[in-house]
């Protein structure tokens, strides 16, 4: 029974009453009941709130808020967005496909796009223990969920051998063919699915399009080696023009697809094995107009400081905000190491260094776009100021011009001082030796760790670096990448096109050392846009030769708005990733006529847009946008697409449209035609 008894409550002895009164009388049993209450209710531990709890409430706040909007978007109905923009922005215009319908325009030529390296996707086939469950997925071009589960197995599916530049034993990852490849880069980042949606405005469809997807990362000469590419892309091209009664077929490539089928029409001429045995006449039977867009003909010198440093003008920008980001030891050994990894084993990045040495991208102490300057009503001012000699001072000193032929100098002052000044050491007779530091990092493959630090120290000591002294820099710090690739590639100017080594297949995709085909009918048109500060050269230093780090890296301190010089890079115009210099120069001078680049004088035309960036959020990025991948979406480079696939020749769409100088550029370089 006592087990059964109710315990007693602490407080049941205090608050019996009392027998007697307090002496006081005024100490009543209510009274001293509320105030143990109250003492003991002080006692109490009182809960924190901890810095664990505020997160919480955040993310569920931040999830809450997502998942309403979400429903709301869902929920509403699907001209509601386009009504909002139009009430804000006003009546939106129609698409070009819509307005060239009620024109009467009607699909006639056959289309081939050739996507360029990045943009077209890419799935897996075969692979390692890592990768189960990833059969015929997208490894690239997806939504690259599985990526960020497994970025160290993603990274070596994604590597090519580096003596080869093949796959890799057990790996097989492989093109998507179809449309589809090459619609979006990425979620909610779209290349060409604009494009193809206008021409289907006005009766395409897909056996009338062709896409024609190729591995990237090869080099272009290994895509026909491993996957029969080229062979693929020349009978569909002669089936689509056997289907529609003759119509030659329109060339569609961008970006570095330009280089691609730059090479492919030099391939399906030659004579097998090395070519495709189409004869010399097979491009004049089969194509009606190349029209190349953002094309890279001459290279980018962006290309450089990916392959000494991993790095562009926005990990420089990072750097310039948050000192010290990429070097601790969370993010440099898996994000840039890994990034030169990739670039270091993939051929199609080699494609991009600039072509034509000096020649093309000045020297020492001149460059085609000597006065240019990134803001363009001083530049029309300095112009202004030149014809008055009471200014000339004024003038000269408001158009002080960089050097953009220094493509890497080591040190602000290195890049602003006269030729003559400027001490020089020769880095190709220094020693090499391994670092110990960086022995353990190898599985990193950045190829720095056989320089040793008297090779390091000798890259430094040169002080500065013009495009041919690139190339051979890049002997020196990457061989085993330049020793592959100069197989496949050459970065030169041809004497005399009748040498018999320019029909090796090296200098196929490089329009200075190879001529275009014997096609007198057929039109070139190049498409690119202009009004973007677009990378030219690069301020260097040496970084911490810290475990496992790059011992380059770009001097993101150095400013000099005079210049355009932010963040340790120099800009010039462009369209944010092809300078005008590399896009026009090919269509503005080289193939301008009868040249010896083109022997049959193919009428070749060049149109640039202007970047126009978008005036609301609502409209994304725009469809007045000239950056190197949303011109894809630009209405007016649609519409002349459209025509020319319609029918239209160079003559009817206008000629030449320009905004920028290449004209007054192209003349600088000297260059025998």
């Amino acid at each position: 029974m006592s087990l059964l008894r109710r315990r007693k409550h602490p407080f049941n002895e205090s608050f019996r009453k009392p027998e007697k009164e307090h002496e006081n009388g005024d100490f009543s049993y209510e009274s001293k009941r509320k105030k143990i209450a109250y003492e003991h209710e002080e006692e109490r531990p009182l809960s924190k709130w901890s810095c664990f709890d505020t997160w919480c409430w955040l993310i569920g706040c931040v999830c809450v808020t997502w998942w309403f909007i979400l429903f709301l978007y869902n929920a509403m109905p699907a001209s509601f967005p386009k009504y909002v923009t139009e009430v804000i922005t006003g009546p939106l215009p129609d698409p070009p496909g819509v307005k060239l319908r009620k024109l009467g325009l009607t699909a006639k030529h056959p289309v081939v796009f050739v996507p360029a390296a990045v943009t077209g996707g890419l799935e897996l086939w075969e692979g390692r223990k890592c990768a189960q469950g990833l059969f015929r997925k997208r490894l690239w071009g997806g939504t690259y969920g599985d990526v960020y589960k497994r970025p160290q197995c993603w990274v070596e599916h994604m590597s090519l051998d580096n003596e080869t530049g093949m796959d890799p034993c057990g790996i097989r990852v492989r093109p998507i063919s179809g449309l589809v490849t090459a619609d979006g880069f990425g979620s909610g980042c779209f290349v060409w699915t604009t494009l193809v949606s206008n021409l289907a405005r006005i009766g395409y469809e897909e056996k009338t399009m062709f896409m024609a997807a190729y591995d990237w990362r090869l080099s272009f000469q290994n895509t026909q080696v491993r996957d029969q590419t080229l062979s693929r892309i020349k009978n569909n091209i002669e089936l689509m023009v056997a289907t529609s009664g003759g119509q030659k077929v329109v060339i569609i490539p961008h970006s570095t697809g330009a280089l691609f089928f730059l090479h492919f029409m030099k391939w399906v001429e030659a004579p097998p094995p090395m070519g495709g045995g189409g004869g010399p006449y097979w491009c004049s039977k089969h194509i009606k107009a190349v029209v190349n867009i953002a094309a890279p003909f001459l290279g980018v010198p962006k290309a450089i400081p990916l392959f000494l440093s991993a790095e562009s003008k926005d990990i420089s920008l990072v750097r310039a905000i948050a000192p010290g980001f990429f070097e601790n030891d969370i993010f440099q050994p898996q994000i840039l190491q890994h990034v030169m990894r990739l670039s270091h084993s993939w051929d199609s990045t080699v494609s991009m260094i600039p072509r034509g040495g000096d020649t093309i991208w000045g020297g020492l102490d001149w460059s085609p776009e000597e006065g240019y300057s990134c803001d363009q009503k001083r530049e029309m001012k300095n112009s202004t100021l030149v014809t008055n000699p009471a200014r000339a001072k004024s003038a000269i000193s408001l158009t002080r011009s960089a050097n953009f032929g220094r493509i890497v100098s080591f040190g602000k002052d290195v890049a602003e001082a006269p030729s003559n000044d400027i001490d020089r050491i020769d880095f190709k007779g220094a020693v090499k030796g391994h670092r110990a530091e960086n022995r353990t990092c190898r599985d990193l493959w950045t190829e720095y760790h056989g320089m040793g630090f008297e090779g390091i120290k000798a890259f430094a000591d040169y002080k500065t670096y013009t495009a041919e002294s690139i190339v051979e820099l890049l002997h020196f710090v990457a061989p085993k990448m330049m020793t592959r690739s100069t197989a496949h590639f050459s970065y030169g100017i041809a004497d005399n096109m009748d040498d018999p080594k320019y029909k090796h297949y090296k200098y196929w995709s490089n329009p200075l050392e190879t001529t275009l085909p014997n096609a007198p009918e057929m039109e070139i048109f190049t498409f690119y846009g202009t009004g973007l500060l677009t990378e030219r050269a690069y301020i260097y230093k040496l970084s911490p030769t810290a475990e496992c780090h790059i011992p380059f890296q770009i001097d993101s301190s150095t400013n000099d708005e005079e210049t355009c010089l932010k963040g340790g890079v120099y800009s010039v115009d462009g369209d944010g990733t092809v300078p005008v210099l590399s896009a026009g120069f090919m269509c503005a001078k080289a193939w301008h006529g009868k040249t010896k680049f083109n022997p049959s004088g193919i009428r070749t035309y060049l149109r640039e847009y202007r970047h126009s960036p978008p005036t609301t959020l609502l409209e994304g990025r725009g469809t007045l946008s000239c950056a190197h991948v949303d011109i894809m979406r630009n209405f007016a480079l649609i519409e002349d697409v459209i025509r020319i696939a319609a029918g239209a020749s160079g003559e009817e769409l206008g000629g030449n449209r320009v905004h920028s100088n290449i004209f007054k550029w192209s003349e600088k370089i000297n260059l025998q035609l």
